[in-house]
């Protein structure tokens, strides 16, 4: 019997309360249909979380700055491999309870509009064109290359027009156009579907009024009708509860459960769906529908080998022995190594030399673990501190006497008359310090997820992007001393700071579990920086618009006409290059035709690096609330020193097209330029040490 005709066999044997019971995201046993029980809540978006020891990759935004998607599918086959020997390791004992599954709610290709929400960490950032890279490059690791034997299930969320605030996410409406719609917010779940995803996750919020996770709009039309989604839906947690009592737009738990269902909502998240048979039995529910749901799901646990017999499914020979092993360890490092990125590195102070004898440490993320995993992670045996890091660098060198000193909190500013505040002591007047390295910013107990980052005066969120006022006064401390300082920052997103706090900036996001490792070999110059910005970063909170308004204008490099602090895809390195020159294999272009973009760029420096080469597309003469440009492509490419290399990309008229008024992508005839660039055409970026772009004209018919 073939899997569609054993599901059809299985659901024709239920009770009704049995159905509605397999729709719950804790699905009990049916054991005469040899249907075990099943929690679908799992997480791994930068590793296996919630379910004991696995290996810690750097925070999804991290993995963003890579730029680099075949490695982040790397990343992502190394997770699935982890979740799979959980998963049967597990199941050998008979646990099978939450986070030990194989569906996983990951990724997160909400589009970071404004760097003051705090989950705002767990996306790959601001611009749809790389996340949709990034997450499908994810998905594809976690789910393996046969559709039909998933080694794990993936779940684009937060389905859709989801971005802060954490505090107003159950009431909500995220009003917007049409042209942002399409043309920002759901071009990321396209990207996601078309390549396979098995799973996506309604939002909190209502979207043009209607609740994500009852709306007909983006369930029925455009994710199955429009898009032909085949998958199953799943609401986020709580959220259909939220429809009565706080959305207000149905008015028991019977009403909402109808309504999601009805939408096509398939797996409820939370405790409305038991409500089901009551719906039924008022007829506001049809048990066809239930079963049209019902059919999704079990589909998914049949590609995920659930039902077959066990020890003889692809995946089930992977065993505890991949757990954390070395060779994801040293994956984490390499991770961590190519998502840092180097802000500002005045008069060449970085990588460090031998001159530095006596290297003060301060800083309250130093020493912090928090500051290595940003949110939704699992635990590491082998984690690094950055204090560790350091120290491990310069242990063997006698020469070198290195000092560690918190001098300020992470959270609030020091109580009156705390050492670190207080003028004239030796330690602040650079007495016995050559250099300072002070590694300040957030951790996941600043910013984060609502609930979970418990010392967020902002449910997690950030009322200001600008670093803490007491870090900057401390900072101003640490700087009259009149020593050189590198700092350093932790967090998920754009931090404001000013220009001259520091002789150097790195910024280091959540780097996983390697992540002191990571940088100490970046500072100490045994591995060049390489990570690129995938966000902007603005420079104060004046420069953006209102956090409840979901219109792009004035947001992210496509749509702010203002200078930012560091323009996304921004990134220095060690040594230097040159864009010297583009060519194109056709000066035009027409609908269904392709044009070949190669691009020169030589290593003018002395060491050996990786460049990622971005290109943008703009339209010339375009429309008011166009994007100023858009990126269309990139390759993250290594060029040995003094030498030339010519990089190939293939745009499709697609990277021409422009999102009108009502949400149509059309082919605008007219004259468009084609940049090559290590950042985006902002300028700003060659007043920060970026390359000089090179450009060439496109013709679209």
């Amino acid at each position: 019997m073939d899997r569609e005709s054993r599901i059809k066999e299985m659901i024709s044997q239920m009770t009704l309360e049995e159905k509605v019971s397999q729709l719950m995201y804790t699905s009990p046993a049916i054991p005469r249909l040899g249907i075990h029980e099943y929690n679908w809540w799992n997480e791994c978006l930068h590793g296996v979380a919630r379910a004991g020891v696995a290996t810690v990759f750097p925070q999804a935004i991290a993995l963003a700055a890579t730029f680099d998607d075949k490695f982040i599918e790397e990343i992502a086959a190394a997770i699935s491999d982890e979740a799979r020997a959980k998963y049967n390791e597990a199941t050998k004992l008979g646990n099978r309870g939450q986070y030990w599954g194989l569906t996983f709610w990951t990724p997160n290709v909400d589009i970071f509009r404004d760097p003051r929400w705090g989950r705002g960490q767990e996306t790959y950032g601001e611009d749809p064109h790389l996340t949709g890279c990034i997450g499908t490059a994810f998905v594809r690791g976690l789910q393996g290359d046969d559709p039909d034997n998933l080694k794990a299930a993936a779940c684009a969320k937060h389905f859709a027009v989801h971005s802060g605030p954490e505090k107003l996410r159950h009431t909500f409406d995220a009003v917007v156009s049409k042209k942002d719609l399409y043309e920002t917010y759901l071009a990321t779940y396209k990207a996601l579907v078309d390549a396979g995803v098995e799973a996506v996750m309604g939002a909190y919020n209502r979207t043009l009024g209607e609740p994500c996770c009852g709306s007909y709009f983006l369930l029925k039309e455009t994710l199955r009708e429009s898009w032909g989604f085949k998958g199953h839906v799943v609401s986020d947690c709580w959220a259909i509860r939220d429809f009565h009592e706080h959305h207000k737009v149905t008015n028991s738990p019977e009403e909402s459960a109808a309504l999601a269902l009805n939408a096509g909502c398939d797996l409820n998240c939370g405790c409305t769906y038991p409500m089901l048979t009551v719906a039924h039995k008022k007829g506001l529910v049809t048990e066809e529908a239930i079963d049209t749901a019902l059919t999704r799901l079990l589909r998914t646990r049949f590609k995920l080998g659930m039902f077959n017999t066990e020890g003889n499914g692809k995946w089930d020979k992977l065993g505890h022995s991949v757990i954390n092993c070395e060779k994801h360890q040293k994956l984490a490092l390499t991770a961590a190594e190519k998502s840092i990125v180097l802000l500002k590195n005045d008069n060449g102070l970085l990588p460090l030399d031998n001159s530095a004898k006596r290297i003060t440490l301060v800083g309250p993320s130093a020493a912090n673990p928090l500051t290595l995993f940003g949110n939704y992670y699992g635990i590491s045996a082998n984690s690094i501190t950055f204090l560790e890091g350091i120290a491990g660098k310069v242990k063997d060198n006698y020469a070198v006497n290195l000092e560690f000193r918190p001098g300020c909190l992470q959270y609030t500013e020091n109580r009156p008359g705390a050492f670190g505040n207080v003028e004239g002591e030796h330690f602040f007047t650079g007495a016995g310090t050559d250099l300072f390295i002070a590694i300040m910013g957030l951790d996941g107990s600043i910013e984060g997820e609502e609930g979970d980052a418990i010392a967020s005066d902002a449910n997690g969120d950030r009322n200001t992007i600008e670093l803490p006022p007491w870090q900057i006064k401390f900072l101003r401390t640490v700087r009259a001393a009149g020593k050189p300082v590198v700092l350093v920052l932790t967090g998920g997103s754009a931090i404001a700071f000013p220009d001259d706090i520091a002789d150097a900036v790195v910024l280091a996001w959540y780097p996983g579990e390697k992540g002191g490792k990571a940088l100490a070999d970046i500072l100490f110059g045994d591995v060049v920086p390489s990570g690129k910005l995938p966000v902007t970063f603005y420079t104060s909170t004046d420069q953006l618009p209102s956090y409840e308004d979901y219109s792009m204008k004035g947001r992210t490099y496509r749509y702010m006409t203002e200078k930012p602090l560091y323009p996304f895809g921004f990134g220095l390195s060690y040594t230097t290059f040159k864009f010297d020159s583009i060519e194109l294999s056709s000066p035009s272009i027409s609908d269904g035709e392709t044009v070949k973009v190669s691009v020169n760029v030589t290593n003018t420096g002395k060491r050996d690096a990786d460049e990622v080469v971005q290109i943008y597309v703009t339209k010339d003469n375009r429309g008011e609330n166009d994007p100023l440009s858009s990126l269309r492509a990139f390759s993250r490419v290594t060029i040995p020193a003094g030498k030339t290399v010519t990089v190939d990309f293939e745009l499709s008229a697609k990277a021409f097209e422009t999102v009108n008024s009502e949400g149509e992508h059309i082919l605008v005839p007219g004259s468009y330029t084609v940049i090559a660039a290590d950042a985006a055409p902002v300028p700003v970026s060659v007043e920060k040490g970026a390359s000089t772009p090179v450009t060439a004209k496109v013709k679209v018919n």
